[in-house]
């Protein structure tokens, strides 16, 4: 976020995608809808889906514009982690604003029982292991500085979910301002979570990577 000509704030809304060619126009729809009055740009950064989600969002500029809406296409699934892009400058106290599902006025809707678990046994293995100094590690609904997020993602080596994770870590053990704001995150509307076994490998084996490291 930066502030904009006549010191308006900008944003930039990166939203990472895989096969979501059925959620891609109602995310980009609720957007607009919800933030009519602010300057803000979409940055689509969608990993070579083979459903068609790159022609969806190539539609969805005719209707909004390519200023607002823009298509950042890679040749393949490449995780979380690998997506460099200058991010506009926050301006406010806080160096990371982070939502977070596990404070009083967060939550989940659309869950089952073991995805809820899953989920928060993660979390709270994390929290007891790294004290991160945030309460939702692997949530993505995040607003950086500028300047923080290209230290952070110059230190990150993890891909995939683990990014979100240790984002949070390096900003704490680096000494950042982390802000936390209440979300209830609702489940998806279209298609089944991409969440797996190998990702739950991925996770435990980042957990002990940052363990080690940081």
């Amino acid at each position: 976020m930066e502030a904009a000509a006549g010191g308006k704030r900008a944003y930039s809304i990166i939203v990472p995608t895989y096969n979501e060619r059925l959620n891609v126009a109602l995310i980009v729809y609720l957007i607009f809808k919800h933030l009519p009055d602010v300057n803000f740009e979409i940055i689509i950064v969608d990993d070579g889906s083979p459903d068609g989600t790159q022609d969806i969002v190539k539609q969805l500029q005719q209707v909004y514009g390519e200023d607002r809406v823009l298509l950042r296409a890679r040749p393949r699934k490449l995780g979380l982690g690998e997506f460099r892009t200058p991010m506009k400058q926050k301006v406010t106290g806080a160096d990371v604003v982070t939502g977070t599902r596990y404070v009083k006025n967060g939550g989940v809707h659309g869950w089952n029982l073991m995805r809820k678990l899953t989920s928060r046994g993660a979390n709270v293995l994390a929290q007891t292991l790294l004290q991160p100094g945030a309460s939702d590690l692997t949530g993505s609904f995040r607003l950086y500085k500028r300047d923080v997020l290209e230290d952070l993602i110059s230190s990150c080596v993890s891909k995939g979910y683990v990014f979100q994770m240790e984002m949070i870590v390096r900003a704490t053990r680096k000494g950042y301002h982390i802000e936390e704001v209440p979300i209830t995150f609702v489940d998806r509307v279209f298609g089944i979570s991409k969440l797996g076994g190998s990702e739950i490998v991925e996770y435990l084996e980042g957990l002990v990577y940052l363990l080690l490291t940081t």
